[in-house]
């Protein structure tokens, strides 16, 4: 049973993990077969967001505590996770992909990335297991890919700035439909556009399956 880690970035689209992107890539996967291990960094969020009113919130949060809404508790400080524990890696998106787990949203592509998810992403790479990225957590990716040398296929969807920003930091983008995904078989990353297209959760579920799917084929040979 492949064990797959899903790095959550808080709760709620605004400032955190999109919570339907994060729940239905923990079905998905569970549905594949999968043993789920759900982990986030054990930092500050870099803005609260009312989700009520769209404005900020004079509020402090954390990230891993934030993240433990969706795991149900049952979660990891990010820093205590490692390739040799884990067969793929799956980033949900939302804005806390942008804000806290990178500083995409207001760096754009002079971003830069957490230490513990660059981390991780670096170690993924050098053993050759699969990454899954969500949305707009693709961009992020770009960066610790580029910093790299990688050039990587992703998709964010059709965004003109975003894909700009994308391959700026060295990635190759490709438009893709909200019910699709685009796998780089190469360096075995897959992404799928999930909200930055979709108009709700049935055909974002749809590329999102396709994006478990492929991380699945991958961990099995």
């Amino acid at each position: 049973m492949p064990r797959v880690a899903v790095c959550l970035s808080g709760c709620g689209m605004l400032d955190g993990s999109e919570v339907h992107e994060a729940v239905l890539t923990l079905l998905a996967l569970d549905q594949a077969g999968a043993e789920i291990l759900c982990c986030a960094p054990d930092i500050s969020q870099t803005s609260v967001m009312n989700h009520l009113t769209a404005k900020p919130a004079d509020e402090k949060r954390d990230v891993l505590v934030e993240s433990a809404r969706i795991a149900r508790g049952r979660i990891k400080n990010l820093a205590e996770v490692h390739a040799n524990n884990i067969d793929a890696l799956i980033f949900p998106g939302g804005q806390g992909s942008a804000k806290n787990l990178s500083s995409f949203a207001i760096q754009g592509p002079d971003c830069r990335v957490n230490a513990d998810v660059e981390r991780l992403i670096g170690e993924m790479l050098a053993a050759g297991k699969p990454i899954g990225a969500i949305c707009i957590a693709p961009a992020m990716l770009a960066r610790v890919l580029g910093k790299q040398g990688i050039r990587a296929r992703l998709t964010i969807g059709s965004s003109a700035q975003t894909a700009a920003a994308i391959n700026a930091m060295g990635g190759e983008h490709i438009e893709c439909a909200c019910t699709d995904a685009v796998a780089d078989e190469t360096h075995r990353i897959v992404s799928t556009p999930a909200y930055m297209l979709a108009k709700g959760p049935a055909e974002m579920y749809e590329g999102v399956r396709k994006l478990v799917d492929q991380i699945m084929k991958w961990t099995q040979g």
